[in-house]
């Protein structure tokens, strides 16, 4: 009889912390749905676009994010250009580069673009994109300190070796999804990436694309062709005391005029940032 009721106890604790677990698991992912509300008209933006892929916006204060393809925003990509943010930050936090007024200086060599063909200041060669410039930058960082800075930064899924220091985030395994990249942004405008303040203070400067009486707006763009055409377009609003991060991810469809997909990312952010009433 005594080993019955011994039976009964560890049963009835067995079933009671199964439940809390279970409970527990729940919660979680009723909020989790709960702080994801999908915003049909931003997948009616993207579509009259002749595109696909999804626009994610994070409201800072109320946590909450609005998408019109949550399944979209959770894939990686290759970062592209986007990574400019992360490579400024730890080049200036090596050293590599001194300020925003760091020049590089053009080789004469004939580049992609002709803004390219100039010496640059480091703060135009992020707004113009500037890929040598920042190879250039990576080379000088060197593998060890990359992937030290990337680790400590809980970058996205970043593959990198000593023969694709210089071009891991245009081509190969490298990967970051939408989220993880508001993630980053929001840990580094709320100052808790492990980097001094005036690293901080200089790479949000040279961030801003936009600043108005009611809004500024700041953010990077990207485009990636090894594994096909795919676009980035990623930052923050600020308006007042709100902010909002947002990511923008998205690929062409077949009848889409290419000569628009280097505006189309920053546009159809915009449409979606307004019909929010953020901009």
């Amino acid at each position: 009889m005594k080993n019955v009721h011994l039976f009964i106890v560890t049963f009835l604790l067995l079933s009671c912390t199964q439940k809390n677990k279970n409970t527990s698991t729940e919660s979680k992912t009723e909020e989790t749905v709960k702080n994801q509300i999908n915003v049909p008209a931003f997948q009616a933006i993207i579509d009259s676009a002749d595109v696909t892929g999804a626009i994610l916006i994070y409201n800072l204060q109320t946590d909450f994010y609005y998408a019109n393809d949550f399944t979209w925003a959770n894939k990686g990509k290759l970062p592209a250009s986007t990574y400019k943010i992360p490579n400024s930050i730890i080049a200036l936090e090596t050293g590599v580069v001194k300020n925003d007024s760091t020049l590089f200086k053009w080789d004469g060599q004939k580049r992609a673009f002709k803004i390219w063909e100039q010496d640059l200041l480091f703060k135009d060669a992020f707004q113009y994109s500037c890929v040598p410039c920042y190879q250039e930058v990576a080379r000088n960082i060197g593998l060890q300190r990359m992937k030290e800075h990337i680790t400590r930064f809980n970058y996205g899924e970043i593959k990198v070796d000593s023969t694709t220091i210089d071009n891991f985030w245009l081509v190969g395994e490298s990967k970051i999804n939408q989220f993880q990249q508001i993630d980053f942004l929001k840990r580094f405008y709320l100052s808790q990436l492990p980097i001094t303040d005036r690293t901080t203070k200089i790479i949000k400067n040279i961030m801003v694309i936009e600043h108005t009486p009611q809004y500024s707006l700041s953010g990077k763009t990207g485009w990636s062709v090894s594994n096909g055409h795919n676009g980035w377009f990623v930052g923050y609003v600020e308006k007042g005391s709100q902010t909002y991060l947002f990511a923008t991810n998205i690929e062409p469809t077949r009848q889409f005029n290419m000569d628009k997909f280097p505006s189309i990312r920053k546009d159809i952010t915009i449409k979606a940032l307004k019909q929010m009433q953020i901009l």
